[in-house]
């Protein structure tokens, strides 16, 4: 209902902000693969709050335990269980949000839909549902860069209206990680973090724009029709908390060119083929072309402000609520794992139907 993601390689991630912990499910990774919390810990500190002053001061350290499916620091080929501990919750500073509904974030919907709703944090709407995500993604990016030699590289592109000049050709993590926005280029990062910090002194928020580019991905991995690699990278991307927007190679811009303009050239070289360009972002007909797989994923501002906004209670009755708690005032920084995560759980579930259909 909602909760898993994939085909053949399926995750089910469980948890609330302030629960007894979070995690995820893991069924269809391969057996015999080399697997231990090491493996997984690095990109759960990627994502983890607390580790800059442009983030939610929540303190967790996000120590994985890995619950089943391994033997020997092997997988077994049967369902891995992974559980983070939630270590720093607060649900006291949420007690206001116990009968109001925070504009523009999920209290209402929920409410809407199931008559119930853990107004604590947000509860299973709450972005540390995406810890499970970042835990699973750990494990396909393992396969994919052992199996398959891909590679999966996301960065901050835009915060509001300040844009870096990026080359996806190029980029490489160290750029990326070398400031605390992860945007590579570094006096747009300067400014973004400048950016960050007054809106954040403002109770205000602001969003924008991750791109992720992936390489090594050989011709041939998708699907046609409805189960398009694009098509389900726009899905796992657009079910993140807070995002908005998916674009794929030239996205939204290619509407002011012209066919001639926009089409990829192919040419052939050594045996295999490729673009001279790559407007397609590396997808055609829903297929892997070999080339490049690059993307964008538009957030919007968080919505919990610590300003006064106009809202209702559950009894309908109008009313006010200023924001409390901790809050990322941009979500951008702690967004690029997650994206990175999204990308490796589509793209490892694409390399096992294509080996399970096409050998």
């Amino acid at each position: 209902m909602g909760n898993t993601f994939g085909q053949l390689f399926r995750v089910t991630t469980w948890g609330e902000s302030h629960g007894g912990g979070v995690g995820a499910v893991v069924d269809g990774c391969p057996p015999r693969l080399k697997l231990t919390e090491a493996d997984i810990q690095p990109e759960l500190d990627r994502r983890r709050p607390g580790q800059s002053r442009l983030v939610t001061p929540r303190q967790e350290t996000d120590r994985v335990q890995i619950v089943s499916g391994t033997f020997r620091g092997r997988t077994l080929g049967t369902p891995i269980c992974l559980w983070v501990k939630n270590e720093d919750a607060r649900p006291e500073a949420y007690s206001e949000m116990a009968t109001k509904f925070r504009p523009s974030h999920a209290d209402y919907t929920y409410f809407a839909k199931y008559g119930i709703r853990n107004w604590q944090g947000g509860g299973r709407s709450s972005a540390r549902e995406t810890v499970g995500r970042v835990a699973a993604g750990a494990i396909a990016r393992k396969i994919l860069h052992e199996r398959y030699g891909v590679e999966i590289l996301a960065y901050v592109k835009q915060i509001h209206h300040l844009a870096a000049a990026i080359k996806p050709e190029t980029v490489r993590l160290k750029k990326v990680e070398a400031n605390p926005v992860r945007c590579p280029d570094p006096e747009a990062a300067r400014q973004m973090i400048a950016l960050i910090e007054r809106v954040r002194r403002s109770g205000d928020t602001v969003g924008g724009v991750v791109e992720a580019v992936v390489r090594g991905v050989p011709a041939g991995w998708g699907s046609p029709v409805f189960d398009k690699l694009e098509a389900d990278l726009a899905k796992g991307m657009l079910s993140l908390p807070a995002a908005k927007g998916f674009e794929i190679g030239s996205g939204f811009a290619g509407t002011a060119m012209t066919g001639r303009e926009h089409n990829d050239p192919f040419r052939a070289r050594a045996g295999w083929v490729w673009t001279t360009s790559n407007h397609s972002g590396g997808i055609q007909g829903g297929i892997s072309n070999g080339q490049p797989i690059l993307f964008r994923v538009a957030f919007k501002p968080v919505a919990t402000i610590m300003r006064p906004q106009l809202t209702v209670n559950e009894q309908l009755r109008n009313t006010t609520l200023t924001g409390r708690g901790r809050h990322d005032p941009c979500v951008l920084p702690r967004a690029v794992p997650i994206v990175e995560a999204m990308a490796a759980l589509v793209l490892a579930d694409h390399a096992l139907r294509q080996r399970a259909q096409c050998g």
